[in-house]
């Protein structure tokens, strides 16, 4: 069969998605447990919970697939992108520290 160009679009975006999801699960489980209730956000086993269930729901609902249960998968894209730009900024800020990409 042909792969066409929409495919490899498409393909892109969903690595870059998984990539995303995996790099913000990873991170959550790096940070210090006490950070989490000192930066005033839920607790670090609440974000592993969220981040990882995110990323199982992009692997098995991924967005582009259609279907109303690709809304799962397009929850997990948007918690990744919660823990990345608020939660891990403020974790930061608590513990003065780490990696500041």
């Amino acid at each position: 069969s042909v792969i066409t160009v929409p495919t490899y679009v498409y393909l892109a975006v969903y690595w870059a998605c998984l990539g995303l999801g995996l790099v913000a699960l990873v991170d959550a489980a790096m940070r210090r447990t006490d950070a989490y209730p000192a930066a005033d956000r839920q607790t670090k086993i609440i974000w592993l919970g969220i981040l990882g269930g995110g990323l199982l729901a992009q692997i098995v609902f991924p967005v582009l697939s259609g279907g109303l249960l690709s809304i799962l998968g397009g929850a997990g894209i948007v918690a990744a992108i919660v823990y990345l730009v608020d939660v891990r900024r403020r974790l930061i800020e608590v513990t003065r520290g780490g990696s500041r990409w």
